[in-house]
């Protein structure tokens, strides 16, 4: 917004000092600016209201509690959350954290300052800890929140065509119900750590004023306080790396060692480790000469002003084997061709166009004109870690870590592509060669260590990863105890993805039952849902014997034809009606006994 000399009070001088100010000025600072005025000179309206989004003052009581609920999938929505209570608690706030499955819905009209932390997980649906709570919320139960402050934050990945929109509905849903949006929603792409920082700032300020703090908290709201973490990977050496299928298979998986001696890294059956991967140099090249751009000269690289070498910031920093919505109408900015700015106007053709294509693809079909590398920070997103499933135990190999990487090798639009990561560990990833990575902590898919409950273990494919982690952290435990996993893959033969550590663990008592499914060795395919349909009598005995079930792998079929199983036993051997057995199912739910890691 600019003032006019001719519309003010203000001197020509006076008005080219606010209108340089008033852009830079934060929601908070607009606030308070508003409220000072209002209170030394009784002046009204000089900051004007922003326009996009709709905040009130907060309804203000002399003491009120914080309540922060998060709803997480891998654990970052979590890791903030606490993070955040920290803050709160430095200036004297009363904070309840808790994740939105343990918070009782009917409390939610006694809430008075409420923080939303959400992830969206696939296709725009909850996670699965916050599935109940969202139901609750959008449900004829939901009470008039008249006296509730809220703001949301939401995390996300711009690849989804369903971006961020748990926080979307919960941001709208809460309004709707009457609550007063004390600060706009921030939507966070997968390197979400600066907007998110930036959002606990400016929530806390407002929340600072309701309280009458002056001092501000020391903490910054950062994923993780170890030495070596996402901010600062630690560069591992890669010990090995095998193909694991056999040879004839239709599809190859590998199995890599990492040495992480040195790091201080710890972690649980569960958690998982990130590789922040590079870029196929053969296609950083296609790109630079595209763009006939000198691949040594330096560019920034982020708002803070550091640089790198365009073919540095090209081959490790920005993600150019993918294009997302928000990166083709960033970039139809900056290019100057009129058929892409036409071509962002209509979001089904923008949807259409960004699957399966990269940037080669772009700068090809839609030319930019004298595109200047400087600029590609503002259009390009980094590239998002690669997070895999560990695949051994810290007890077992506390020096080093194992994952099962899927190579993805696929072709497009008249070209062969590959998956960044697996690709370059595929291709490129050799024993002795390093990787930059860190531990990912994952809250939400944790394994009972006793011999007294029973675990039923579901993972097809790579699905496989985290227990085999397991099994071996049982083994070096000495814990046996009732274990059963059910695996699928295509062929016996070529897929049965460490078949002598299982036959092993077996005969030694630390698994007790193994189910197996090989799709393309019988006339009619055969999945792990139907081993499990198969032994749904024991199933449903072991899970009223206080089993705890965990799913591991493909989301789209895999997962949700599992979980549409275990409803269609439950009601079958339980005697249940279908509302029912999604009941026992959201029970279990509740007490952490079915966890699952989708992807």
């Amino acid at each position: 917004m600019t003032l006019q000399v001719v519309n003010s009070p203000f001197d020509e001088k006076q008005t080219e000092i606010l209108n340089q100010i008033l852009p830079t000025l934060t929601d908070a600072q607009k606030n308070w600016l508003a409220g000072y005025l209002a209170a030394s000179q009784g002046v009204t309206n000089v900051v004007p209201p922003t326009p996009t989004v709709e905040t009130k003052e907060p309804v203000q009581t002399s003491t009120r509690t914080v309540t922060i609920l998060f709803g997480s999938e891998t654990g970052n929505s979590q890791a903030l959350a606490e993070q955040l209570s920290t803050q709160l608690k430095e200036i004297n706030r009363d904070v309840t954290v808790s994740c939105m499955d343990d918070f009782k819905p009917k409390k939610l009209k006694e809430v008075e300052d409420l923080l939303i932390i959400t992830a969206t997980h696939g296709e725009g649906d909850p996670p699965d800890n916050a599935i109940e709570f969202h139901e609750f919320l959008h449900g004829r139960k939901a009470p008039k929140l008249d006296n509730v402050n809220f703001s949301v934050l939401s995390l996300g990945d711009e690849s989804y065509e369903f971006f961020c929109q748990t926080g979307k509905d919960f941001d709208k849903r809460l309004e709707e119900l009457g609550a007063t949006r004390i600060h706009p929603r921030v939507d966070c792409d997968v390197d979400y750590e600066e907007l998110a920082e930036e959002w606990a700032k400016e929530v806390i300020a407002t929340l600072q004023k309701d309280a009458g703090a002056t001092n501000a908290p020391t903490t910054t709201v950062t994923p993780t306080e170890q030495t070596f973490s996402k901010s600062n990977p630690y560069t591992a050496e890669v010990l090995e790396n095998i193909v694991l299928s056999g040879k004839g298979s239709n599809k190859e998986t590998r199995h890599i060692e990492i040495s992480l001696e040195g790091s201080n890294f710890q972690y649980e059956p569960g958690d998982c480790l990130a590789i922040n991967p590079k870029n196929d140099p053969a296609l950083v090249a296609a790109i630079i000469e595209e763009l006939k751009w000198n691949p040594e000269q330096t560019i920034p690289i982020n708002k803070q002003g550091e640089i790198r070498s365009v073919q540095e910031a090209l081959t490790s920093i920005f993600e150019i084997t993918r294009l997302t919505k928000g990166s083709l109408e960033k970039a139809s900015t900056y290019f100057q061709n009129e058929k892409l700015q036409q071509l962002v106007q209509n979001s089904d053709e923008v949807k259409a166009y960004i699957d399966g294509r990269d940037l080669l693809d772009l700068i090809i079909d839609y030319p930019p004109e004298q595109l200047d590398p400087t600029t590609i920070m503002h259009f390009m997103r980094k590239i998002p870690a690669r997070q895999y499933s560990i695949s051994s135990s810290y007890q077992a190999n506390p020096d080093e870590v194992h994952l099962t990487v899927a190579t993805v090798k696929y072709q497009a639009h008249g070209r062969d592509r590959s998956g960044v990561c697996s690709g370059e560990i595929s291709d490129r990833i050799k024993p002795g060669d390093q990787l930059n990575v860190y531990v990912h902590k994952n809250p939400n898919f944790k394994f009972p260590m006793d011999e007294a409950t029973p675990v039923i273990m579901i993972g097809p494919g790579t699905g496989v990863a985290p227990f085999r982690g397991y099994i071996e952290e049982r083994e070096e435990l000495e814990l046996k105890g009732k274990t059963w996993l059910f695996f699928g893959d295509q062929h016996f033969r070529t897929d049965f993805l460490y078949q002598v550590d299982w036959q092993r663990w077996i005969q030694q008592g630390y698994l007790t039952k193994m189910d197996v499914a090989f799709s393309r060795d019988t006339d009619e395919k055969v999945y792990v849902q139907h081993r499990m349909q198969e032994k749904a009598k024991e199933l449903f005995e072991w899970l009223e014997a206080g089993a705890h079930l965990y799913v591991c792998g493909d989301e789209k079929r895999m997962a949700k034809d599992v979980h549409d199983t275990l409803i269609s036993i439950i009601s079958q051997e339980g005697n249940l009606s279908e509302e029912e057995a999604k009941e026992y199912i959201n029970q279990l739910k509740h007490e952490k006994r079915y966890q699952r890691d989708v992807y």
